[in-house]
């Protein structure tokens, strides 16, 4: 990991004073880092010695450098001047400037990837680049609407979140392996513990944060989550017009914000979610279960319980 972040930060450098400081305040300010270890500990369980490549580095560079580029870009659509804690991109230099940041850093990682040749790597992060859109948008199109069902909202997190964890799984596999049904079930893999992440993430509005208290932000935002998505469609047409009613016009009265997080865990919302995230869980473990047992299968195991005992 400390050899990846040298390579990460030089693969972002630029001639462009302006642009140097930004990276470099991004790249100081850098979060769990999941992303790039499932890369390298996919592949250092697949590989024959146990060893990485330079592949698997450029892999692991292109996948941070363009998720990077969309927590910049989502900074601006949500008008978000926080990140982890820090100010956002957006915050301190501007819409303008925090868009066209995103650009560059998608432009890096696509040229990393051409101008090595890895275009198999390359075909796997454009994927995940065009369902992220996707999925931001189906969101935007539902949510307007608030009816959404369960299959939807998982073809919406499948999208959003599992597809990049895909990603990073099947890249790891695949710069290290020419096994197409290893790379698949890898990327399989990644799928079920993106929907398991952001079921827990869902879960997190509901239950007592840092501050000891529910947010109930997604309610705020008006974004239908899973545990809402069952109390919805388990209750009586009155409570149902009631708790719509809730969200498109009192989102921002906490008491009824309190009072809909409320009916939701009544409804068994939260045991669902729950239910359903532990099942996503179980189905990528199985997965692993098929490799022969090593560290790294040890460590991707680990990787897999943390997202969903993680406490933020």
């Amino acid at each position: 990991m400390e050899l990846f972040e040298k390579k990460f930060y030089e693969s972002m450098t630029s001639k462009i004073a302006l642009l140097n400081r930004i990276t470099y305040y991004i790249v100081n300010r850098k979060g769990k880092q999941m992303r790039p270890m499932f890369v390298f500990l996919v592949a250092k369980m697949l590989s024959e010695k146990n060893e990485v490549n330079e592949r698997t580095y450029r892999g692991a560079s292109v996948i941070e450098l363009i998720h990077t580029a969309t927590l910049v870009h989502d900074d601006v659509v949500d008008d978000s001047n926080r990140r982890r804690g820090f100010f956002s991109i957006n915050a301190l230099w501007k819409n303008k400037i925090a868009v066209l940041v995103g650009d560059y850093l998608l432009s890096k990682g696509l040229l990393l990837s051409i101008d090595n040749g890895d275009f198999d790597l390359l075909r796997i992060i454009s994927v995940a680049v065009r369902e992220m859109s996707e999925g931001e948008l189906l969101q935007i199109e539902k949510a307007r609407r608030l009816d959404i069902v369960e299959d939807v909202y998982y073809e919406i997190i499948r999208k959003k979140t599992a597809t990049l964890i895909a990603s990073c799984c099947a890249l790891g596999a695949k710069s290290v392996s020419e096994d197409e049904s290893q790379v698949e079930a890898m990327r399989k893999f990644g799928e079920l513990i993106g929907m398991a992440f952001q079921i827990k993430d869902d879960l997190f509005d509901y239950t007592d944060d840092a501050i000891g208290k529910p947010t109930g932000i997604d309610i705020k935002e008006q974004k239908m989550t899973l545990p809402l998505i069952y109390a919805l469609n388990n209750c009586t047409p009155k409570e149902k017009s009631w708790c719509i009613n809730s969200i498109k016009n009192h989102n921002k009265d906490k008491k009824r914000v309190k009072e809909v997080i409320q009916f939701v865990k009544d409804k068994n919302g939260l045991t669902y979610a729950e239910q359903k995230m532990v099942a996503f869980q179980q189905e990528a473990l199985q997965i692993l279960e098929k490799f022969p047992q090593s560290d790294y299968r040890d460590a991707l195991s680990l990787m897999v319980n943390y997202v969903i005992e993680r406490k933020k």
